[in-house]
């Protein structure tokens, strides 16, 4: 490579989107004239990014979510990796969305072109068959968890732990007083932060049930205000749906500001995915639900490894818990009862209003219990605070002059 670097980013989702404007503004730092093209959101655009294609039209998740955008999907993979392998950027950096990133990077690759991909898939937690098609797809790894290196390794994947970029962005002790008084919410009064998170699909499964939690929770402490960051293009959905919930002015729709209302609140009820990290980062106790068409939830369920499915439960187990003990199979290793728990899962049927509202109330009832949990989310904010800027440049500059 000669002169300034022009690389081929994808991201499919808002938080492959953080990521991804994270990475290109160290970039852009070490390279200034760096040319960044392909497919992201308004964080990356902001970095002087040109997405050719939206960023939402990948942000689909699940089995029969996927079916009927399908044509559409794969048509949009064959056209980039087209252009690409017509305009043979220096690099192509695939952001997380494995199930559209390892094929066009394994394409990419095979045409010559190095292929880094941003956040190794939690095949230690589902699907590890995700590790035979991220060996074809990848030069390199860069991993956000401290564990996966060694575990790739073993699979001869060449992977760096770069830390999370949230954990150094995320402050370790947020200013809850300050997040109130720009949200107009009271200083004194329970705030719990709602986020049934970006997709479509999320919304429809369960914002309604976040709605019905909450109305339980203010009947039974009616003190307590709720907001509800709405990333901007469901926002209008998301809108209607709380209007419809007869909360009123208890409850309050942001647009954006997911890191406000998790500095703001005191507990959040929050879907499975990365937001709940980001909660963990800001020390707030939580609730993880998720919710998706049986079929879907079948399938995802037979392909899981691990007891939890919410990041900090994940990344608060003892490491031993990571590793399947011999002798069981991944649905026994999935099912074993007594898996330690540091915030409480409700996932699918589970997820109902009352348990909702009840595990929520749960947190607000014990505060030495929330502060035991703050003081272990402080530990793993340490953990992963890494200088990921500088990490993953120098990872990618090695690539590059490969």
């Amino acid at each position: 490579m000669s002169g300034e670097p022009r690389l081929a980013l994808v991201a499919g989702e808002s938080s492959g989107d953080l990521l991804g404007g994270h990475l290109l503004a160290a970039l852009r730092a070490r390279w200034p004239g760096l040319q960044a093209a392909g497919i992201g959101g308004a964080q990356m655009a902001a970095q002087g990014f040109a997405a050719w294609w939206p960023m939402e039209k990948l942000a689909v998740r699940g089995y029969l979510e996927v079916l009927p955008r399908l044509p559409e999907l794969l048509r949009m993979r064959r056209q980039l990796g087209d252009r690409l392998l017509a305009e043979r950027p220096d690099a192509f950096i695939g952001i997380d969305a494995p199930d559209f990133n390892f094929d066009l990077e394994a394409r990419l690759k095979a045409g010559g072109i190095k292929t880094l991909h941003f956040v190794s898939p939690s095949f230690w937690a589902w699907r590890p068959e995700k590790l035979i098609k991220l060996k074809a797809a990848a030069d390199q790894v860069l991993c956000l968890f401290p564990f996966e290196p060694a575990l790739l390794a073993a699979h001869g994947i060449a992977a760096t732990y770069v830390g999370h970029p949230l954990a150094s962005v995320i402050p370790m002790q947020p200013d809850r007083a300050a997040a109130r008084q720009a949200l107009g919410l009271p200083a004194n009064a329970p705030v719990v932060a709602l986020l049934p998170g970006s997709r479509a699909a999320e919304i429809e499964h369960l914002a309604s049930r976040f709605f019905r939690a909450a109305a339980l929770i203010q009947k039974a402490r009616p003190a307590t205000k709720f907001i509800v960051p709405a990333v901007p293009h469901l926002l209008a959905r998301v809108q209607a749906l709380a209007r419809a919930s007869g909360l009123g002015a208890v409850l309050q729709v942001l647009p954006g500001q997911s890191h406000a209302a998790l500095a703001a609140c005191d507990v959040t009820l929050i879907a499975s995915g990365t937001a709940t990290l980001e909660a963990a980062l800001f020390k707030r106790p939580m609730v993880i639900a998720y919710a998706m068409p049986r079929l879907s939830h079948a399938l995802m369920r037979r392909r899981r490894q691990l007891p939890w499915v919410g990041l900090p439960n994940v990344l608060c187990a003892p490491p031993a818990w990571l590793q399947r003990p011999a002798g069981l199979t991944a649905r026994q290793a999935a099912d074993r009862p007594d898996a330690p728990f540091v915030v409480p899962e409700l996932l699918q049927d589970a997820a109902t209003p009352d348990a909702l509202a009840r595990a929520v109330l749960d947190w607000l009832a014990a505060p030495e219990k929330m502060a035991a949990l703050q003081a272990r989310f402080a530990r793993l904010h340490d953990e992963l605070r890494r200088d990921t800027a500088r990490l993953a440049t120098d990872a990618i500059q090695t690539l590059l002059a490969r």
